[in-house]
């Protein structure tokens, strides 16, 4: 008992000297964040105002390992490359420096929980420890990559979205892992790991696209015993924005890695040209951007959303980048960013930037139990400044911000 609160005790003492550091970093670095400044830096510039420590990105009452911060901060690190402010790595650095020890554990996070959304903080690490060499970020890379290793899978080798979701995968389950291992296939030399990255995007479209919209439902269970799922094809109700906007961030990342000689690339490729054509065809004209429910725009209740149109904008504009799909699709990409900034970014009178009218969480099943239903979707709580819409509008700038002749303000 003296040995666990002993623990405890350094623990805390960890934190409150992490947040001391970035309080000071924090106030030495945004005293007024500039408007000629590209967007990606004044998002940045914002959520380190906002947030001093960086655990705090989701306004969490203590930290957590959780997948908010690791899409964040993994932004953060890219705007970092791109302008070489070594604030910006510092930053996300600390989050990870406080969170692993040097045996690589990492603080509140349980394997045997099996919660695929666990693996998405391991992004960085891949850089964090390119760029440090700190063997503890090594050894926490593998640990996440052991928990793939035995999580539990449907009959056809797809991962279940959690060990408390039996025999069900979802789409925002995809990029929670998916990326992650195609990224440690490459970095750490183990290719029969690429078939597996594979077979997840394609099972997920087999099982959740309708052939009529285009569109990926939420959820598949395999078992159809979900109380949400159709008896005929295991899927759930609806087509949630975000859900799709995860599912299309998984395929064009896990790009980045899947060598050019994989058999399934052009699979992958001819998966997320499907995405695209579904994608555009949902776009609302007079703003760009997309519905809580893509399909059912004009509904009482129905919104329009912001982390499904920044997820989407990142990853057509992205694909559009590595002609993965047609140019054309850049005047979709273009649209859906102007109408982002212009209805649902707001900028303070000291410069910080926030993002508003973004679904703070929708799930499936669980206690209370998510049904999947148009009213559920709509029903759940509207949030500023979350995490899911800030990061992918930060990787979705930066792709702006690097293409010659930009033509975004």
């Amino acid at each position: 008992m003296k040995a666990h609160r002993a623990s405890r005790t350094v623990t805390s003492l960890v934190f409150l000297i992490a947040a001391v550091s970035l309080c000071v970093l924090a106030c030495n670095s945004t005293k007024g964040i500039s408007n000629s400044q590209p967007w990606s830096v004044r998002m940045t510039e914002s959520v380190m105002q906002r947030c001093p420590e960086p655990w705090m990105v989701d306004f969490r009452e203590k930290p957590k390992w959780e997948y908010t911060e690791g899409l964040t901060l993994l932004a953060i690190l890219k705007v970092w490359q791109a302008t070489g402010d070594k604030r910006y790595f510092q930053y996300a650095n600390a989050y990870y420096d406080q969170f692993i020890d040097d045996d690589g554990k990492i603080m509140t996070y349980d394997l045997e929980e099996y919660n695929i959304d666990k693996i998405n903080p391991g992004k960085p690490l891949f850089r964090l420890y390119q760029e440090t060499g700190i063997e503890k970020y090594k050894k926490a890379t593998f640990l996440l990559r052991s928990q793939m290793k035995t999580h539990p899978r449907v009959s056809e080798g797809g991962f279940w979205h959690k060990k408390i979701y039996p025999h069900q995968m979802w789409v925002d389950g995809l990029y929670m892992a998916s990326p992650f291992l195609a990224q440690f296939a490459k970095t750490f030399d183990e290719p029969e790991l690429f078939d597996d990255v594979a077979i997840q995007i394609i099972l997920m479209e087999k099982h959740a696209r309708d052939e009529k919209t285009g569109l990926l439902y939420h959820g598949w269970d395999e078992s159809r015993q979900q109380r949400w799922a159709n008896p005929v094809t295991g899927t759930s109700p609806n087509f949630w924005g975000r859900g799709m906007g995860w599912y299309s961030m998984a395929v064009v990342d896990v790009l980045d890695f899947l060598p050019a000689s994989h058999p399934q690339r052009p699979a992958i490729i001819a998966i997320l040209n499907r995405l695209a054509t579904a994608i555009a065809k949902y776009q609302d004209k007079d703003t760009g951007s997309w519905y809580q429910i893509l399909d059912q725009g004009g509904r009482e209740g129905n919104y329009l959303e912001s982390s499904a149109s920044t997820m989407f904008v990142y990853a057509l504009i992205k694909a559009v980048k590595h002609q993965y799909i047609p140019a054309e699709f850049k005047r979709v990409a273009q649209k859906g960013y102007d109408g982002i900034i212009k209805h649902f970014i707001k900028v303070a009178g000291d410069g910080e930037v926030s993002l508003t009218q973004t679904c703070g969480t929708a799930g499936l099943g669980g206690n209370p139990y998510r049904d999947g239903s148009y009213e559920y979707y709509v029903g759940e709580k509207i949030r500023t400044n979350d995490p899911k819409a800030v990061g992918p509008f930060i990787l979705a700038s930066l792709e702006f911000e690097s293409l010659s002749g930009n033509e975004s303000e």
